[in-house]
């Protein structure tokens, strides 16, 4: 199995013993440090105030009278430019704050570019600057921070609450994975055994105290209870394996001996058990990943380890772009990949087992979901044409083939299972059965406004229609308007192919009304551009149906008379023939309209 070691995440103690480890609760004393740092025994106080006397800085507000109360410093500096965050991580039951503050001079910290003040009531166990390494939704997260080399930052952390037990710093973002080892300048850090080691079980640690002009080293071991001599160790180097405070003393030639110390930190190293393949339906159904993590750990403890799960070695390996836990398989196979990694050392982590997630493709059904019955036919097959081999089929009329014949309207459901090991994946169609009649035109109401018309076309019984006029581009409307005048075929066409009807109209506009008294003003009535129809006849007829004028094309109109005799102010019935293309006579329809006579 391969261990990797790459910059992620945040750590907490578990089960470590409790250190000092290198904590300075002074901005003046802060800690440099250029990579992540072990847990370290906590806080416990706040030495100077470093804000003299401010009531504010930033997010930050009093404690009780100083913005501090159990305080650690750290500095760092940047090699390159990135996106930089971090993660401290602690105890859920505790409550740490935070400040970054960009400036190389303590005595001018300015406001901070982070802070982040609220109490932890969501017993989180990591704050920080960029994402919750646990994917949680942490609003004790700021945003990222972009940098550029050669920035020198100071980080406070504060301690409110009750409970102490210490805390650790992981640094993240695209600067630690595009330029590792490199993104933080170790240069500012002056103590002879460097910064504070978090590593990993069985990693190599040597720490290396060469000094020009000593004569012998001595090297001390603090495991929580003091300092103790290590016996036989008295050379330049030290390999340690256990995780403790370490000191040397450097004895020098002139007599002016060097004193050191630093902490080293060892995590335990998972080991990620091997998982079964699974099997799931492609029909969105989403697999819940955290019921894999049994059996990625094994015996080992879920308070200790982390599992996430990744579609790639690479995301894996950088411990990026995690599945969701509610994870939607959209292939018919697909590797996951798993990784395994100390919660107290990111640093520590397993990514050598895989798993299968094989996908059930769902049935697919694509008959019409609508089929239309003319009225003279009696029955309708509907359903899947094609039936396949390995599907079972249900309808939830009992039958189970993959089409069946019907006689009634109605809406009918198709369930078809695709049966693969343990599991069944269905697809449900339906299909609505609807009785479709031919249309048939009732009437044709023409109403005519100045030069205007409007062509209104009514059917006996309602259905799903389209309405046009002369072959032109057919309409859900049945009304239609400003038609020129002549002789129109309106068609109905039943748009599921269950038959057509046409009538034939005449569009002619006539006056209204016309007054033969003799002043040469409307002394007659005609009908204006009958001209267009062959051989028109206008019949007009009084209220009692009897026949008085017929008129034709030549005709200068009808003068109100009858037999010479003059008659009455009242209303007059005309109707209107004409000669077809086969030489038929023809009475048009829809054409039975009155105007009035007034003196």
């Amino acid at each position: 199995m391969t261990r990797f070691c790459v910059v992620l995440l945040v750590s907490f103690l578990l089960g470590m013993p409790s250190l000092a480890g290198q904590v300075f609760p002074d901005c003046s004393n802060a800690v440099p440090i250029c990579s992540n740092t072990p847990i370290n025994g906590g806080t416990n106080g706040m030495g100077t105030d470093d804000f003299n006397g401010s009531s504010a800085s930033g997010c930050l507000g009093l404690s009780s009278s100083t913005i501090e109360s159990n305080s650690a410093w750290y500095h760092f500096r940047t090699s390159e430019s990135g996106q930089l965050g971090f993660n401290i991580g602690f105890d859920a039951s505790e409550d740490w704050d935070f400040a970054l503050y960009r400036t190389d001079d303590c005595n001018n910290l300015g406001e901070p570019v982070r802070c982040n003040y609220f109490d932890n009531s969501d017993n989180n166990i990591y704050i920080g600057v960029g994402e919750d390494p646990t994917g949680a939704d942490n609003f004790q997260y700021d945003d990222w921070l972009q940098v550029d080399a050669g920035q020198d930052f100071y980080l406070l952390i504060n301690n409110f609450s009750t409970t102490n037990s210490g805390f650790s710093i992981q640094f993240t973002g695209n600067i630690f994975t595009d330029f590792s080892g490199t993104a933080l300048d170790c240069s500012i850090i002056n103590n002879l055994l460097g910064p504070p080691i978090a590593a990993c079980e069985n990693d190599a640690i040597v720490l290396d105290a060469s000094t020009v002009g000593a004569s012998t080293y001595e090297w001390y071991l603090d495991l929580g209870m003091g300092y103790n001599r290590i016996p036989a160790e008295n050379g330049p180097t030290l390999s340690v394996a256990v995780s403790a405070m370490y000191r040397v003393v450097v004895v020098m030639s002139s007599g002016q001996n060097l004193i050191s110390e630093t902490q080293v930190a060892f995590s335990p190293s998972p080991i990620t058990e091997p998982l079964i393949d699974e099997l799931v339906c492609l029909d969105g159904t989403t697999l819940d990943l955290s019921q894999k993590d049994n059996e990625a750990l094994g015996g080992q403890s879920p308070n200790e380890f982390r599992v996430s799960y990744y579609l790639s070695m690479i995301d894996a390996i950088g411990g990026v772009n995690a599945l969701p836990s509610n994870f939607e398989p959209t292939m018919v196979s697909q590797t996951i990949f798993v990784r395994t990694t100390s919660i107290e050392n990111p640093h520590c982590y397993d990514v050598s087992e895989t798993f299968e997630i094989n996908g059930v493709e769902l049935p697919n059904l694509g008959f019409p979901t609508s089929v239309f019955i003319c009225e003279d036919s009696q029955v309708v097959t509907i359903g899947q044409p094609i039936q396949e081999p390995n599907y079972t089929y249900l309808w939830d009329s009992g039958e189970t083939s993959s089409e069946i014949t019907v006689d009634q309207e109605g809406t009918y459901t198709l369930s078809v299972t695709n049966v693969q090991g343990t599991i069944s994946c269905v697809s449900v169609r339906s299909v609505t059965v609807v009785f479709s009649r031919p249309p048939i035109i009732a009437d044709v109401d023409i109403e005519y406004v100045d030069d205007d018309n409007t062509v209104t076309v009514m059917v006996r019984e309602e259905g799903d229609f389209e309405y046009q006029v002369d072959g032109e581009t057919p309409q859900k409307s049945n009304i239609f308007t400003d038609l020129f005048p002549g002789i129109h075929t309106v068609t109905v066409t039943d748009i599921n192919g269950c038959g057509v009807d046409t009538e034939e109209i005449v569009i002619l506009g006539f006056p209204k009304f016309f007054t033969p008294n003799g002043d040469n003003t409307n002394d007659s009535w005609h009908i204006p551009g009958i001209s267009v129809l062959e051989n028109p006849v206008i019949s007009i007829y009084d209220k009692f149906g009897k026949l008085i004028a017929q008129l034709n094309e030549n005709s200068s109109g009808w003068n109100g008379t009858f037999n010479g005799i003059m008659l009455p102010e009242a209303d007059y019935w005309f109707k209107l023939s004409y000669t077809g293309s086969e030489g038929q006579t023809i009475m048009a329809k829809y054409i039975d309209n009155h105007f009035s006579l007034k003196r």
